[in-house]
């Protein structure tokens, strides 16, 4: 279980949904204190990649903890992918959880991971078919970070199938994948592609960092780097950070001291939280 591998202290774990957990933060030496009720502690909504281990998620967590947020995570299921109308259906209930009462007030910074993006594009179009009313949660959306977004071709969605599912049976999966988007085309890939031009269209505007690698089997980063460049036509701020090879969703294990240097330096100018914080 998710909040049974968060055992930091100062911090409980209150779970919303079997895959949404919210972890409120108290965490000894944070800026919690710098916190009023004219300007509530931020929140960050964390979507894992498919497969993460608890373990991983935590540590994440704990980065943020350290900053002075609050973490809200939200998984993935497989299905969600598979059949994109529950997708739909997982990102709406995700949309009324960030406007209920509980939440509506509270500053946002995503931090999506892999098919995580996917998730929050399906958020994004339950925004984009009433952008007047969901304004307000637009505009608490004070930042966006992506990490390895599966992007490009029904052959990359497939091989991260393979790569996620059964990775001893990765291109068996790859086949069988490919076949059933092309079976049922407008249940599956009309879907996707909706969720995938609303993405880029987006209606937040907020500052975006990109980290991703050039080696990535699930991430055609040509199509990446063209797309964040239609972002930066759009008058977004678009930062990056690419490795020529690293790891899908792993770049943090891999190069520790400059995701979190970038990291540290993109949050800390979204001003969120004190600058005394430090991840």
């Amino acid at each position: 279980m998710l909040s049974r591998a968060v055992p930091v202290a100062g911090v409980t774990a209150h779970k919303i949904s079997k895959h949404i957990t919210y972890f409120a933060s108290d965490v000894d030496g944070t800026p919690t204190a710098s916190f009023s009720p004219g300007h509530p502690k931020p929140i960050l909504l964390l979507l894992p990649w498919l497969g993460s281990r608890p373990q991983a998620i935590a540590k994440y967590c704990e980065i943020y903890f350290r900053t002075g947020f609050d973490v809200l995570v939200v998984e993935s299921e497989v299905k969600q992918f598979l059949w994109p109308r529950w997708g739909l259906e997982y990102g709406g209930r995700v949309l009324e959880l960030l406007e209920s009462e509980r939440f509506s007030q509270r500053p946002l910074l995503v931090h999506a991971f892999s098919i995580g993006g996917y998730t929050f594009s399906q958020v994004l179009v339950h925004v984009a078919k009433d952008t007047q009313r969901h304004q307000g949660l637009t505009n608490r959306i004070r930042g966006q970070i992506y990490d390895s977004l599966v992007i490009g071709s029904l052959d990359h969605m497939a091989t991260g199938l393979g790569k996620t599912i059964f990775p001893l049976m990765e291109g068996l999966v790859k086949t069988v994948g490919l076949l059933y988007f092309r079976v049922f085309k407008h249940q599956t890939v009309d879907y996707l592609n909706s969720a995938i031009s609303i993405f880029w269209n987006s209606p937040v505007k907020a500052p975006a960092l990109f980290f991703y690698s050039e080696n990535d089997a699930m991430c055609d980063y040509r199509s990446l780097e063209k797309n964040m460049e239609l972002w930066r036509n759009r008058g977004l701020s678009v930062e990056i950070k690419k490795w020529k090879e690293s790891i899908h969703a792993g770049h943090l294990r891999t190069y520790p001291q400059e995701y979190l240097s970038t990291l540290e330096n993109f949050v800390m100018s979204l001003n969120m939280v004190p600058l005394k914080a430090k991840m």
